[in-house]
């Protein structure tokens, strides 16, 4: 998302009355407004129809998928439940298994409770065979040079993403598209955390050279090394999770719900496929507003959902959210969300800001972070208190000055 600057802070100055006066919640109510229409001139309504709806390279590996079998057998839904995913697989031989990762990538590389090598495998043919297509595209005398530009982006991505050691947990080139990467031993980890990332997530925003911490893989990777270190003996494992459709810059899309209902989706069949005993989510601007969605769907095995930099998360506080997870927030005095209404209105907004008091999170320190973007990078106070409830070490937990006692006799203890 994006800051209003030229809006400023709509409860002081200009002679408009502070948060508890008579009169305050007129004037957020007018602010919203004002944002509605900012967002209408600048995007239009169309920018709720900028989705990735069309066919592309997945679907047809569906429907290729739907007309094959293995030794006579039907092959099970790709969007079946995990568990009857995993037993179809274990009744499989490895040449077996091999052969229908080769054959059909795309859905083998992104099917919840197919074997986690095998994901990694397909992934891999996947990356490969998509790169080989951006790269004859990025030659094309057919495209612009604006598309032969982006071609060239896109393979130079996929070649990262191909680079020895990589762990490709799901990859879906069509549209913007889609990925989910692992740091660590996904099979073995006792404890998993997944980053949920938020506006502008996409493949060619999946990792960055320049402010690597702001990318979702980034993110991971920072938080796998600090709870390596932090917690050696304890079997970790970090998942980049952008695999949905994430809100594309400022527009409707990124203030309202509608992707976040979607992501919310996907967010809980990716978590109900983990096998894992203990699950952390750790939600970042748009992406705690996914969280906040899938919260109460979400497993038990979920203890912890800790949000930065966030918009809201659809309600008016974390009991709303019926889920029996730890809810953690942080916000740095330099995030430009904190000057984003926390409302909503007429299906615009998240609701309550999740580090104001009445919220109910636990609310954390972010020493050394600064900006919406650098909640994740090595040396903060918040990429600390991350690794600390990854690893369910509640006590090294640093708690924001304005709420010291956020660790409270109630904290959910694993």
């Amino acid at each position: 998302m994006t800051s209003f600057p030229a809006l400023g802070n709509p409860l002081s100055g200009s002679g408009l009355p502070h948060a508890g006066a008579p009169g305050a919640a007129f004037w957020r109510t007018m602010l919203a407004l004002a944002v509605v229409l900012v967002l209408l001139a600048t995007t239009g309504w169309t920018a709720a129809r900028e989705h990735d709806a069309a066919p592309g390279p997945y679907a047809a590996g569906v429907q290729a998928w739907k007309k094959d079998s293995v030794a006579g057998r039907q092959l099970p839904d790709p969007d079946g439940k995990p568990g009857t995913v995993a037993r179809f697989f274990r009744s499989l031989s490895d040449g077996q298994q091999r052969r229908l990762a080769d054959r059909h990538p795309l859905v083998v590389g992104n099917m919840g409770g197919a074997p986690t090598g095998l994901r990694y495998r397909a992934n891999h043919k996947a990356l490969t065979e998509a790169r080989d297509v951006e790269r004859g595209r990025s030659h094309d005398q057919r495209l612009t040079d604006e598309g032969r530009q982006m071609a060239n982006r896109r393979m130079h991505r996929f070649e990262s993403m191909l680079e020895p050691g990589r762990q490709i947990l799901a990859f879906d080139p069509t549209g913007r598209g889609r990925a989910a990467e692992v740091y660590g031993d996904l099979d073995r980890a006792q404890r998993v955390s997944v980053i949920v990332p938020g506006v502008d997530t996409n493949l060619l925003t999946f990792e960055k050279s320049d402010r690597p911490y702001s990318a979702p893989a980034g993110m991971a990777r920072a938080l796998q090394e600090r709870q390596r270190t932090a917690a050696p003996g304890t079997s970790t494992a970090t998942i980049a999770w952008a695999d949905y459709t994430a809100p594309k810059g400022l527009g409707v899309d990124a203030a309202s719900g509608s992707l976040a209902a979607d992501g919310a989706r996907r967010l809980g069949e990716f978590v109900q496929g983990l096998h894992n005993p203990h699950i952390a989510l750790f939600c970042h601007s748009y992406g705690s507003v996914v969280c906040g969605d899938a919260a109460d769907d979400l497993p038990d095995r979920v203890t912890d959902i800790a949000v930065s930099g966030s918009p809201g998360m659809r309600v008016d506080h974390a009991d709303d959210l019926n889920t029996g997870a730890n809810i953690w927030a942080v916000r740095d005095k330099d995030d430009w969300i904190a000057d984003v209404p926390h409302m909503e209105v007429g299906g615009l907004g998240h609701g309550a800001d999740p580090v104001s008091p009445g919220f109910g999170a636990r609310r954390l320190s972010a020493g050394g972070a600064v900006g919406h973007t650098g909640y994740y990078v090595p040396g903060t106070g918040s990429l600390d208190n991350f690794a600390g409830i990854a690893t369910g070490s509640y006590a090294t937990v640093n708690c924001a000055s304005s709420d010291p006692g956020c660790l409270g006799d109630s904290a959910r203890t694993v």
